[in-house]
Protein backbone atom coordinates (compact mmCIF):
# COMPACT_ATOMS: atom_id res chain seq x y z
CA UNK A 1 0.00 0.00 0.00
CA UNK A 2 1.08 3.62 -0.73
CA UNK A 3 0.14 7.17 -0.16
CA UNK A 4 0.84 10.35 -2.02
CA UNK A 5 2.32 13.05 0.03
CA UNK A 6 2.91 16.35 -0.94
CA UNK A 7 6.47 17.67 -0.40
CA UNK A 8 7.73 21.49 0.06
CA UNK A 9 7.38 22.17 -3.52
CA UNK A 10 3.97 21.09 -3.52
CA UNK A 11 4.68 17.93 -6.05
CA UNK A 12 2.75 14.99 -5.02
CA UNK A 13 4.99 11.94 -4.71
CA UNK A 14 4.30 8.29 -3.37
CA UNK A 15 5.25 7.14 -0.16
CA UNK A 16 5.39 3.37 1.35
CA UNK A 17 4.46 2.94 5.16
CA UNK A 18 6.03 0.90 7.03
CA UNK A 19 4.05 -2.40 8.20
CA UNK A 20 6.49 -2.97 11.72
CA UNK A 21 6.00 -0.48 14.42
CA UNK A 22 8.43 -0.29 17.32
CA UNK A 23 7.34 -2.44 20.62
CA UNK A 24 7.84 -1.04 23.31
CA UNK A 25 5.45 -2.74 26.74
CA UNK A 26 4.57 -0.55 29.00
CA UNK A 27 6.89 -0.69 32.07
CA UNK A 28 5.93 1.63 35.04
CA UNK A 29 9.08 1.08 36.93
CA UNK A 30 10.68 4.49 37.55
CA UNK A 31 13.60 5.40 34.82
CA UNK A 32 16.61 5.06 37.12
CA UNK A 33 19.87 7.33 35.63
CA UNK A 34 17.84 10.46 34.79
CA UNK A 35 14.54 12.36 35.95
CA UNK A 36 12.80 12.67 32.72
CA UNK A 37 9.41 14.51 32.02
CA UNK A 38 7.34 14.29 29.24
CA UNK A 39 5.26 17.90 28.46
CA UNK A 40 2.02 16.72 27.77
CA UNK A 41 -0.49 18.01 24.88
CA UNK A 42 -4.00 18.01 26.01
CA UNK A 43 -6.92 16.83 23.70
CA UNK A 44 -9.41 19.13 22.33
CA UNK A 45 -13.11 18.63 22.45
CA UNK A 46 -13.93 19.09 18.75
CA UNK A 47 -18.13 19.23 19.34
CA UNK A 48 -17.73 22.18 21.67
CA UNK A 49 -19.00 25.48 19.94
CA UNK A 50 -16.07 27.76 20.74
CA UNK A 51 -14.73 29.86 18.93
CA UNK A 52 -10.40 31.09 18.63
CA UNK A 53 -10.39 33.20 22.37
CA UNK A 54 -12.88 31.80 23.68
CA UNK A 55 -12.25 29.62 26.53
CA UNK A 56 -10.81 26.21 25.72
CA UNK A 57 -13.29 23.35 25.91
CA UNK A 58 -11.12 20.12 26.92
CA UNK A 59 -11.76 16.65 26.58
CA UNK A 60 -11.05 15.39 30.20
CA UNK A 61 -11.31 11.74 29.20
CA UNK A 62 -8.74 11.37 26.73
CA UNK A 63 -6.44 13.81 27.91
CA UNK A 64 -5.75 11.71 31.20
CA UNK A 65 -5.72 8.57 29.20
CA UNK A 66 -2.75 10.33 27.45
CA UNK A 67 -1.12 11.07 30.68
CA UNK A 68 -1.83 7.85 31.95
CA UNK A 69 -0.19 6.30 28.89
CA UNK A 70 3.27 8.04 29.50
CA UNK A 71 2.99 7.47 33.08
CA UNK A 72 2.72 3.70 32.39
CA UNK A 73 6.26 4.05 30.56
CA UNK A 74 7.39 5.05 33.56
CA UNK A 75 7.67 8.70 32.20
CA UNK A 76 6.72 12.11 34.24
CA UNK A 77 4.02 14.19 33.23
CA UNK A 78 5.02 18.00 32.72
CA UNK A 79 1.40 19.35 33.59
CA UNK A 80 -0.17 22.34 32.24
CA UNK A 81 3.11 23.55 30.45
CA UNK A 82 3.46 25.21 26.83
CA UNK A 83 3.33 21.94 24.71
CA UNK A 84 -0.59 21.92 26.33
CA UNK A 85 -1.07 24.95 24.80
CA UNK A 86 -0.33 27.09 27.70
CA UNK A 87 -0.80 30.68 26.32
CA UNK A 88 -1.79 29.77 22.89
CA UNK A 89 -5.31 28.60 23.91
CA UNK A 90 -5.58 27.18 27.18
CA UNK A 91 -6.55 29.48 29.66
CA UNK A 92 -5.73 30.02 32.92
CA UNK A 93 -9.27 28.73 34.30
CA UNK A 94 -8.93 25.79 32.24
CA UNK A 95 -5.55 25.05 33.01
CA UNK A 96 -6.34 25.36 37.01
CA UNK A 97 -8.47 22.60 36.13
CA UNK A 98 -6.02 20.78 34.13
CA UNK A 99 -3.72 20.65 37.13
CA UNK A 100 -5.98 19.57 39.74
CA UNK A 101 -7.06 16.67 37.43
CA UNK A 102 -3.50 15.63 36.60
CA UNK A 103 -2.21 16.18 40.01
CA UNK A 104 -5.44 13.75 41.38
CA UNK A 105 -5.01 11.21 38.58
CA UNK A 106 -1.01 10.74 38.96
CA UNK A 107 -1.94 10.14 42.87
CA UNK A 108 -4.24 7.49 41.95
CA UNK A 109 -1.91 6.26 39.45
CA UNK A 110 1.22 6.62 40.65
CA UNK A 111 2.62 8.79 38.62
CA UNK A 112 4.93 11.64 38.70
CA UNK A 113 4.13 15.10 37.75
CA UNK A 114 5.34 18.14 37.87
CA UNK A 115 2.97 21.69 36.38
CA UNK A 116 3.26 24.98 35.56
CA UNK A 117 3.09 28.22 37.58
CA UNK A 118 2.86 31.23 35.75
CA UNK A 119 0.67 34.84 35.56
CA UNK A 120 -1.33 34.26 32.87
CA UNK A 121 -4.65 35.07 34.76
CA UNK A 122 -3.28 38.33 33.81
CA UNK A 123 -5.08 39.81 30.75
CA UNK A 124 -3.47 43.88 30.65
CA UNK A 125 -0.92 45.63 31.93
CA UNK A 126 0.37 44.40 35.57
CA UNK A 127 2.32 46.26 38.40
CA UNK A 128 4.99 44.22 39.96
CA UNK A 129 2.96 43.21 43.04
CA UNK A 130 0.33 42.49 40.56
CA UNK A 131 2.36 39.78 38.46
CA UNK A 132 3.90 38.26 42.63
CA UNK A 133 0.52 38.24 43.26
CA UNK A 134 -0.80 36.32 40.05
CA UNK A 135 2.49 33.73 40.46
CA UNK A 136 1.55 33.51 44.23
CA UNK A 137 -1.77 32.12 43.16
CA UNK A 138 -0.85 29.75 40.80
CA UNK A 139 1.96 28.49 43.29
CA UNK A 140 -0.81 27.75 45.77
CA UNK A 141 -2.88 25.90 43.50
CA UNK A 142 -0.32 23.48 42.63
CA UNK A 143 1.21 22.94 45.53
CA UNK A 144 -2.30 22.68 47.25
CA UNK A 145 -2.64 19.60 44.24
CA UNK A 146 0.05 18.03 45.78
CA UNK A 147 2.23 18.25 42.32
CA UNK A 148 5.77 19.55 42.13
CA UNK A 149 5.90 23.54 40.63
CA UNK A 150 7.59 24.84 37.95
CA UNK A 151 8.06 28.65 37.61
CA UNK A 152 7.58 29.05 33.94
CA UNK A 153 8.56 32.50 32.58
CA UNK A 154 6.12 35.17 32.41
CA UNK A 155 5.00 37.72 29.92
CA UNK A 156 3.72 39.78 32.36
CA UNK A 157 6.64 39.86 34.04
CA UNK A 158 8.72 40.53 30.70
CA UNK A 159 6.17 43.29 29.97
CA UNK A 160 6.41 45.17 33.29
CA UNK A 161 10.61 44.70 34.64
CA UNK A 162 12.62 47.88 34.32
CA UNK A 163 15.59 45.57 34.85
CA UNK A 164 17.51 42.16 36.51
CA UNK A 165 16.76 43.74 39.99
CA UNK A 166 13.19 43.08 39.29
CA UNK A 167 13.02 39.90 38.28
CA UNK A 168 15.41 39.04 41.11
CA UNK A 169 13.05 40.68 43.59
CA UNK A 170 10.00 38.63 42.36
CA UNK A 171 11.65 35.04 41.70
CA UNK A 172 13.21 35.37 45.26
CA UNK A 173 9.90 36.38 47.05
CA UNK A 174 8.60 33.08 45.21
CA UNK A 175 11.35 30.74 45.79
CA UNK A 176 11.40 32.16 50.38
CA UNK A 177 7.54 31.14 50.06
CA UNK A 178 7.79 27.87 47.96
CA UNK A 179 7.23 24.95 50.63
CA UNK A 180 9.24 22.86 48.16
CA UNK A 181 11.98 22.61 45.81
CA UNK A 182 10.76 24.08 42.38
CA UNK A 183 12.08 23.77 38.97
CA UNK A 184 12.82 27.16 37.28
CA UNK A 185 12.06 27.77 33.60
CA UNK A 186 13.55 29.44 30.94
CA UNK A 187 12.05 29.76 27.87
CA UNK A 188 13.41 31.91 25.17
CA UNK A 189 11.90 33.83 22.70
CA UNK A 190 12.21 31.00 20.19
CA UNK A 191 9.21 29.55 21.89
CA UNK A 192 7.20 32.65 22.86
CA UNK A 193 8.22 36.16 21.18
CA UNK A 194 6.74 38.34 24.39
CA UNK A 195 9.82 36.65 26.43
CA UNK A 196 12.48 38.37 24.08
CA UNK A 197 15.05 39.83 26.97
CA UNK A 198 13.72 38.08 30.29
CA UNK A 199 15.89 38.43 32.73
CA UNK A 200 16.18 42.09 31.96
CA UNK A 201 18.47 41.41 29.44
CA UNK A 202 18.44 40.24 25.18
CA UNK A 203 21.64 39.72 25.86
CA UNK A 204 21.98 35.46 26.61
CA UNK A 205 25.34 35.86 28.59
CA UNK A 206 24.36 38.63 30.63
CA UNK A 207 20.61 37.04 31.33
CA UNK A 208 22.30 33.91 32.21
CA UNK A 209 24.50 35.88 34.98
CA UNK A 210 20.96 37.29 36.73
CA UNK A 211 19.50 33.54 36.28
CA UNK A 212 22.47 32.08 38.17
CA UNK A 213 22.16 34.77 40.65
CA UNK A 214 19.00 33.66 41.57
CA UNK A 215 19.69 29.90 41.54
CA UNK A 216 22.74 30.90 43.77
CA UNK A 217 20.74 33.03 46.21
CA UNK A 218 18.40 30.11 46.96
CA UNK A 219 19.57 26.96 46.08
CA UNK A 220 17.89 24.71 48.77
CA UNK A 221 14.47 26.08 46.95
CA UNK A 222 15.17 25.36 43.49
CA UNK A 223 15.18 21.27 42.22
CA UNK A 224 16.60 22.44 38.73
CA UNK A 225 16.22 24.34 35.52
CA UNK A 226 15.02 23.41 32.54
CA UNK A 227 16.35 25.45 29.60
CA UNK A 228 14.85 25.85 26.31
CA UNK A 229 16.91 28.11 24.24
CA UNK A 230 17.70 24.97 21.64
CA UNK A 231 21.24 26.06 22.17
CA UNK A 232 23.27 22.91 23.13
CA UNK A 233 26.78 24.78 23.96
CA UNK A 234 25.15 27.05 26.44
CA UNK A 235 23.22 24.46 28.07
CA UNK A 236 26.00 22.63 28.78
CA UNK A 237 27.82 26.14 29.93
CA UNK A 238 25.17 26.97 32.19
CA UNK A 239 24.45 23.02 33.74
CA UNK A 240 28.59 23.02 34.68
CA UNK A 241 27.86 25.98 36.82
CA UNK A 242 25.10 25.17 38.55
CA UNK A 243 25.32 24.58 42.22
CA UNK A 244 25.24 21.08 44.01
CA UNK A 245 22.37 19.34 43.94
CA UNK A 246 20.34 21.64 41.30
CA UNK A 247 19.47 19.27 38.83
CA UNK A 248 18.96 20.37 34.95
CA UNK A 249 17.20 19.22 32.80
CA UNK A 250 16.90 19.88 29.25
CA UNK A 251 14.14 21.55 27.36
CA UNK A 252 16.64 21.03 23.89
CA UNK A 253 14.40 19.40 21.43
CA UNK A 254 17.13 20.07 18.75
CA UNK A 255 20.07 18.23 20.83
CA UNK A 256 18.14 15.85 23.74
CA UNK A 257 20.16 13.00 23.03
CA UNK A 258 23.62 14.55 23.71
CA UNK A 259 22.00 16.25 26.43
CA UNK A 260 20.87 13.62 28.44
CA UNK A 261 23.97 11.22 27.50
CA UNK A 262 26.56 13.74 29.38
CA UNK A 263 29.85 14.09 29.42
CA UNK A 264 33.15 13.64 31.49
CA UNK A 265 31.34 16.51 33.60
CA UNK A 266 27.76 15.98 34.01
CA UNK A 267 24.55 15.27 32.07
CA UNK A 268 21.13 17.14 31.83
CA UNK A 269 17.77 15.25 33.04
CA UNK A 270 14.79 16.01 30.70
CA UNK A 271 11.83 17.96 30.33
CA UNK A 272 10.96 18.01 26.59
CA UNK A 273 8.00 18.37 24.63
CA UNK A 274 9.13 16.04 21.83
CA UNK A 275 8.54 13.25 24.60
CA UNK A 276 5.15 13.72 24.31
CA UNK A 277 4.97 11.57 20.48
CA UNK A 278 8.39 9.81 21.39
CA UNK A 279 7.00 8.72 24.73
CA UNK A 280 7.79 4.91 24.81
CA UNK A 281 11.04 5.33 22.43
CA UNK A 282 12.62 7.45 24.75
CA UNK A 283 11.69 5.11 27.80
CA UNK A 284 13.21 2.57 26.09
CA UNK A 285 16.86 4.72 25.54
CA UNK A 286 16.66 5.27 28.85
CA UNK A 287 16.34 2.48 29.95
CA UNK A 288 19.27 1.05 28.01
CA UNK A 289 21.40 4.07 29.52
CA UNK A 290 20.34 2.98 32.76
CA UNK A 291 22.81 0.12 32.31
CA UNK A 292 25.49 2.32 31.51
CA UNK A 293 25.12 1.46 27.72
CA UNK A 294 25.53 5.33 26.24
CA UNK A 295 26.50 4.29 22.99
CA UNK A 296 22.91 1.72 22.75
CA UNK A 297 20.68 5.04 23.81
CA UNK A 298 22.48 7.30 21.42
CA UNK A 299 21.91 4.56 18.82
CA UNK A 300 17.92 4.67 19.63
CA UNK A 301 17.52 8.07 20.10
CA UNK A 302 19.66 9.65 17.87
CA UNK A 303 17.16 8.96 14.73
CA UNK A 304 15.02 10.45 16.12
CA UNK A 305 16.07 14.00 15.93
CA UNK A 306 15.20 14.67 12.59
CA UNK A 307 11.65 14.17 13.45
CA UNK A 308 11.67 16.25 16.46
CA UNK A 309 13.93 19.57 14.33
CA UNK A 310 11.22 19.24 11.94
CA UNK A 311 8.24 19.84 14.42
CA UNK A 312 10.26 22.88 15.86
CA UNK A 313 11.21 24.41 13.01
CA UNK A 314 10.65 27.82 12.64
CA UNK A 315 8.05 29.07 13.82
CA UNK A 316 9.07 26.99 16.77
CA UNK A 317 6.03 27.80 18.76
CA UNK A 318 3.72 26.14 16.19
CA UNK A 319 5.36 22.55 17.00
CA UNK A 320 2.16 21.51 19.35
CA UNK A 321 0.19 21.36 15.96
CA UNK A 322 2.53 18.43 14.71
CA UNK A 323 2.88 16.93 18.63
CA UNK A 324 -1.16 16.29 17.85
CA UNK A 325 -1.19 15.89 14.80
CA UNK A 326 0.87 12.29 15.74
CA UNK A 327 -1.31 11.66 18.30
CA UNK A 328 -4.34 11.24 16.73
CA UNK A 329 -2.41 9.37 13.97
CA UNK A 330 -0.83 6.94 16.90
CA UNK A 331 -4.61 6.48 18.34
CA UNK A 332 -4.20 8.51 21.03
CA UNK A 333 -7.24 10.58 20.58
CA UNK A 334 -10.03 10.40 17.65
CA UNK A 335 -9.64 13.67 15.44
CA UNK A 336 -6.81 16.03 14.70
CA UNK A 337 -8.75 19.36 16.21
CA UNK A 338 -7.09 21.55 19.19
CA UNK A 339 -7.92 24.26 21.60
CA UNK A 340 -7.44 27.93 19.72
CA UNK A 341 -7.90 26.00 16.04
CA UNK A 342 -4.26 25.36 16.14
CA UNK A 343 -4.39 22.63 14.23
CA UNK A 344 -4.57 24.69 11.18
CA UNK A 345 -1.12 26.56 12.42
CA UNK A 346 0.75 24.45 9.77
CA UNK A 347 0.80 23.62 6.55
CA UNK A 348 -0.09 20.41 4.81
CA UNK A 349 3.44 19.60 3.30
CA UNK A 350 4.97 20.06 6.95
CA UNK A 351 2.33 17.65 8.46
CA UNK A 352 2.90 15.13 5.66
CA UNK A 353 6.54 14.76 6.88
CA UNK A 354 5.86 14.90 9.89
CA UNK A 355 3.83 11.64 9.07
CA UNK A 356 6.23 10.29 7.22
CA UNK A 357 9.43 10.86 9.87
CA UNK A 358 7.19 9.29 12.31
CA UNK A 359 6.26 6.37 10.20
CA UNK A 360 10.05 6.20 9.41
CA UNK A 361 10.59 5.64 13.20
CA UNK A 362 8.17 3.09 14.12
CA UNK A 363 6.10 5.67 16.54
CA UNK A 364 2.34 4.14 15.09
CA UNK A 365 1.31 0.76 16.67
CA UNK A 366 -0.84 0.40 13.89
CA UNK A 367 0.64 1.53 11.07
CA UNK A 368 -2.93 0.79 8.64
CA UNK A 369 -5.02 3.12 11.31
CA UNK A 370 -2.12 6.14 10.87
CA UNK A 371 -2.12 5.48 7.22
CA UNK A 372 -6.23 5.51 6.94
CA UNK A 373 -6.23 9.05 9.07
CA UNK A 374 -3.59 10.73 6.90
CA UNK A 375 -5.59 9.84 3.89
CA UNK A 376 -8.66 11.72 5.66
CA UNK A 377 -6.38 14.57 6.08
CA UNK A 378 -5.44 14.77 2.67
CA UNK A 379 -9.14 14.38 1.63
CA UNK A 380 -9.94 17.68 3.68
CA UNK A 381 -6.95 19.65 1.64
CA UNK A 382 -8.10 18.08 -2.14
CA UNK A 383 -5.62 14.98 -2.11
CA UNK A 384 -8.11 11.89 -2.96
CA UNK A 385 -5.70 9.61 -4.46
Amino acid sequence: MTIRLPGADGRLRAYEPRTDPLAVLPDGAPLASRTVFSAAHVVADPYADVSPGAPAAVDWDATLAFRRHLWSHGLGVAEAMDTAQRGMGLDWATAAELIRRSAAEARATGGAVACGVGTDQLTGPATLDEVRAAYEEQLALVEDSGAQAILMASRALAATAAGPEDYLDVYGHLLRQAAEPVILHWLGPMFDPALEGYWGSGDLDAATEVFLEVIAAHPDKVDGIKVSLLDARREVDLRRRLPDGVRCYTGDDFNYPELIAGDEQGFSHALLGIFDPLGPAAARAVRVLDTGDVKGFRELLDPTVELSRHLFEHPTRFYKTGVVLLAWLAGHQEHFTMVGGLQSARSLPHLARAYQLADGLGLFPDPPRAETRMKRLLAVYGVTS
